[in-house]
């Protein structure tokens, strides 16, 4: 280790907020004790779920926090110089709950388990005083984190406020917050869903597209400063990367048709982008808001606009989704290909089928559904940009709609154009009705697919008992043994409440008034969530419950066996009356159709075999010739 090293990690002893308790002997133990661990950008210091292995502290560089597995994950925080990492290992928690990454290249000062073990054992006082620090340190997050969930001012980590002003006067906002004054009066304005725009990232990577583009075309057609326009546009990318997705906190349902959430974009994106000219958060002379980052633009064409763009890249998830489901049951449709059971009607038997065939409907199904949700999703791309309020285009500049459009095309892949009424798209939202309805029919089909399920295989004993679900959990407090159908069962609630949100859809679109609709921000919440939701069941049906499917075989052959439906596939051979006749005696009597068929001579046993072949009962076939 250099002596720039040694003094640098000196330094960060004495500053960091873990050793600010510990004296100079303390902290020479300490010193020898820790491990110094280099991580390059884009490389991961641990993964949320993961065992932890140690305290660190971040001596250089910034390191990213995020949150979700399985899904685009959700950026907490941004930590540079002196912030803790892992310290949970020191108040008994076992896994790490988030993962973090180097956003640029990172020094740490790392204690292992190992190490925090020994100076545990041999100095106890020290490590108490540790125990103390990270409890403080993740208190006080706890308490911002609450503060801001709350809809309160949140007390700063750092301690230091800055002061905006708007035009209802001054407020105070923590210095290391990215958003600004009317972000803050959204927080505590709209404490209604506990839900804020950062938990919809793709909503955020669409808003970064939009002021991304808007920069672009504001450039290209000399409206800013070369310097501010480069700027925004990097500040713009950093929001669509989910660099900045923790400084998205207004609540997702609000008042004022979006305004909060544009606004929130403004904010985080000016300030960024004064970070990155070197001023200080806050100095909007230089960078402003409105006058830069919202050039050009209204709440009511960004929104709408950002919110078309999201809804594509939520689509996208879904058909992935929805393609892997139906994968599962075409596979299951040909491993079930040579298992006979009877079809069913009204409930009541009707005539033999394989397994197979009945998978392989939900596997059309599923497909036919995607062909509609990728029809719906054509018709998202008519956007309304430099409409400005009310369609007029009032305040942008003739060129700018084809341009930011043009850009908006190159940043997304999605092929978008200007609607040909700017006026008539600010107001209308039918297509998210449009979109909604079908999402409702994705549901009910789902819903359906589950009921089937949970019907075939109900029992063990007493029900169907055609299928075995895969046992995922046990299913009773009080009856040991029971498992329960848990995974269709929360797919039917999804349909319920995907259901539910067309209603709220429906009367959203129906609530605009004049030239504008101000109920986007919960048409929004509401599409999220199906499309989301949707697409967590989708995932979990096909990994929890269809690909572990197996059939009882010969149950299903006993029962097509015993069944009086096969008299139908005798009703060309003996006529509609006998076979009726047959039908009636055997319910009556319990006595078997072949039994009866043989006892009146009406077919001979080859005859018979012949016509109940399983591979004759299940496709077209008429009596053969004499």
């Amino acid at each position: 280790m250099t002596r720039q090293s040694q003094d640098s990690i000196g330094q960060m002893l004495h500053t960091a907020r873990l050793f600010e308790k510990l004296d100079e002997s303390a902290l020479s133990i300490v010193a020898g004790l820790l491990e110094v661990k280099e991580f390059q950008p884009q490389q991961y210091l641990f993964h949320e779920r993961a065992p932890r292995e140690s305290v660190m502290v971040v001596e250089s560089g910034e390191v990213v926090v995020t949150h979700g597995i399985g899904q685009r994950p959700i950026t907490l925080a941004t930590l540079g110089p002196g912030a803790l990492l892992g310290e949970r290992l020191l108040l008994g928690s076992p896994t790490h709950v988030g993962s973090a990454y180097a956003r640029t290249a990172v020094r740490v000062l790392c204690f292992s388990r190992a190490v925090l073990d020994q100076l545990a054992g041999q100095h106890p006082d020290i490590y108490q005083q540790l125990v103390a620090a990270a409890a403080q340190t993740l208190s006080e997050r706890l308490t911002y984190s609450a503060a801001q969930q709350a809809g309160s001012e949140p007390t700063p980590l750092s301690g230091r406020y800055r002061t905006e002003h708007d035009s209802l006067g001054e407020r105070r906002i923590p210095d290391e917050a990215y958003y600004g004054v009317q972000t803050l009066r959204a927080v505590e304005n709209f404490p209604i869903s506990d839900m804020p725009i950062r938990n919809y990232p793709f909503l955020i990577e669409a808003l970064g597209c939009v002021k991304q583009a808007s920069a672009l075309a504001n450039a290209d057609l000399g409206l800013i400063e070369p310097a501010v326009a480069g700027v925004i546009i990097s500040a713009a990318e950093e929001v669509r990367q989910g660099m900045w997705t923790s400084q998205f906190v207004v609540d997702v349902i609000q008042g004022g048709a979006g305004t909060s959430t544009n606004m929130n974009a403004n904010e985080v994106i000016a300030n960024r982008a004064l970070e990155l000219l070197g001023h200080p958060k806050g100095d909007y002379a230089t960078i402003h808001p409105l006058n830069h980052v919202n050039l050009s633009q209204s709440t009511n064409d960004v929104y709408p606009t950002a919110l078309k763009i999201a809804l594509h890249f939520a689509i996208d998830g879904l058909l992935q989704a929805m393609l892997e489901l139906k994968a599962g049951f075409e596979a299951k449709a040909i491993e079930f290909g040579d298992v006979i059971k009877m079809g069913r009607t009204q409930l009541q038997d009707a005539v033999p089928m394989t397994l197979g065939q009945e998978f392989s409907t939900y596997a059309v199904m599923l497909e036919e559904d995607m062909a509609r949700l990728r029809e719906a999703a054509q018709l998202i791309v008519e956007i309304n940009m430099g409409a400005t309020a009310i369609g007029t285009g009032i305040n942008a500049h003739p060129e700018f709609a084809a341009r930011v459009c043009g850009h908006l095309r190159k940043l997304t892949g999605i092929p978008l154009i200007i609607a040909p009424n700017l006026v008539e798209a600010t107001q209308d939202t039918g297509v998210f009705v449009q979109l909604s309805g079908v999402l409702k029919r994705i549901a009910v089909k789902l819903s359906k697919t589950a009921n089937d399920l949970r019907l075939l295989s109900s029992g063990p004993r007493t029900g169907l008992g055609e299928i075995n679900l895969p046992p995922m959990q046990p299913g009773s407090s009080i009856m040991p043994g029971k498992v329960n159908p848990v995974i269709p069962e929360v797919v039917n609630q999804v349909a319920f409440e995907v259901i539910g949100n067309d209603t709220t859809v429906t009367m959203a679109a129906q609530a605009g008034q004049l030239q504008l609709n101000v109920m986007e921000p919960v048409i929004a919440y509401a599409l999220f969530n199906s499309l989301t939701h949707l697409r967590n069941a989708c995932r979990v049906f096909q990994t929890r419950c269809v690909e572990g499917i197996t059939a009882n075989r010969e149950h299903l052959r006993r029962m097509v066996e015993n069944s009086i439906g096969i008299v139908t596939a005798l009703n060309p051979y003996i006529g509609y009356d006998q076979s009726a006749a047959i039908a009636k005696e055997a319910l009556a009597s319990g006595r078997g159709v072949v039994e009866l068929v043989l006892e009146r001579g009406l077919l001979t046993r080859a005859q018979v075999d012949e016509i109940l072949k399983p591979e004759n009962m299940i496709a077209p076939r008429w009596k053969p010739e004499e």
